[in-house]
């Protein structure tokens, strides 16, 4: 089956990698011109424009993009000038599910399929696979099968049709905010151990152990062995933690559905608390302490 790629980056060029290992035509197109230069030598074809890459495919034409959420609507506009009735544009990247749904009906205006997949799997999906949620119409997800067979880990399992567009970044959108609270769950436990000196517990040992039939044995943990193996005190890493956006739309979710996620939420908190080296509220609670108690102030 062909394919274009839209973005070459490290999950766009690791996708359309394993694409082309799979058998598969891909024809790519990235601002990058070493990343398209990539793909060539791998046996993929490179593109020069979105024009190009939409004239060198044969319709019906299937279209990836895995680019920022911030360029999809860019992207889009300069695609569909050049696609025709029955074409499929996907969007693999991490927007937010009501952008698809707004964008599926832009494209439904021009004849073109839409279809929004969740992908999971980092840089290690390009030899592992990718987990794939797919939002989109039925017939148009059973055209797209060969592709998501090659992408996922095996032909039948990390890949499904989860519902109707949006449905796919809504599942990854939720997917983001669970790791949220994985990680941050993971990170308060490590601590507790580091803070207890007496007994000098080796954290990567410990994170070995547990990796090995241990009820809390994950990728993520494999992660963390990993860190800590190669720098048991993480000298040099600021603790400063960034967020991508997805927990923070997985929590505006919530609150609109009433729904309680307080761990997901509290995750995001801590992010956002990691960012600030002189808490306003903190000082406050000190400068409070001293008012009613006469409490002594660190100067600082």
């Amino acid at each position: 089956m062909e394919i274009g790629m839209v973005g070459l980056g490290r999950m766009g060029g690791g996708m359309a990698e394993r694409l082309v290992r799979g058998g598969h035509r891909v024809v790519g197109y990235a601002p990058d011109e070493d990343a398209t230069a990539h793909l060539v030598a791998l046996g993929g074809e490179g593109a020069t424009s979105l024009a190009d890459l939409a004239g060198r495919l044969s319709p019906p034409r299937a279209v990836w993009m895995m680019i920022p959420a911030g360029a999809v609507d860019a992207t889009i506009a300069g695609l569909l000038p050049y696609l025709a009735a029955d074409d499929v544009l996907i969007d693999g990247g991490n927007s937010f599910y009501r952008d698809s749904m707004r964008r599926a009906e832009v494209a439904a205006r021009h004849g073109v399929h839409y279809l929004d997949v969740g992908t999971s799997g980092g840089p290690a999906g390009r030899e592992l696979g990718y987990c794939l949620m797919i939002g989109g119409a039925p017939d148009v997800v059973a055209r797209l099968t060969p592709v998501f067979r090659t992408l996922a880990p095996g032909p039948d399992r990390g890949w499904a049709r989860v519902g109707p567009v949006g449905a796919g970044h809504f599942v990854k959108m939720v997917h983001n905010g669970i790791e949220y609270g994985l990680m941050q769950a993971y990170a308060e436990g490590f601590a507790l151990m580091a803070r207890k000196a007496e007994f000098a517990l080796d954290l990567a040992q410990v994170a070995e152990l547990w990796r090995h039939g241990s009820v809390v044995r994950s990728w993520l943990l494999d992660l963390a062995a990993r860190a800590l193996a190669a720098n048991p005190t993480l000298a040099g890493i600021a603790p400063y933690v960034e967020d991508s956006g997805e927990g923070r739309w997985t929590v505006i979710e919530a609150v609109e559905l009433a729904c309680d996620i307080p761990v997901i939420t509290l995750a995001l908190q801590r992010r956002f608390r990691s960012r600030d080296p002189a808490p306003f509220g903190d000082r406050l609670l000190a400068a409070l302490r001293q008012q009613f108690g006469g409490h002594p102030v660190r100067s600082g």
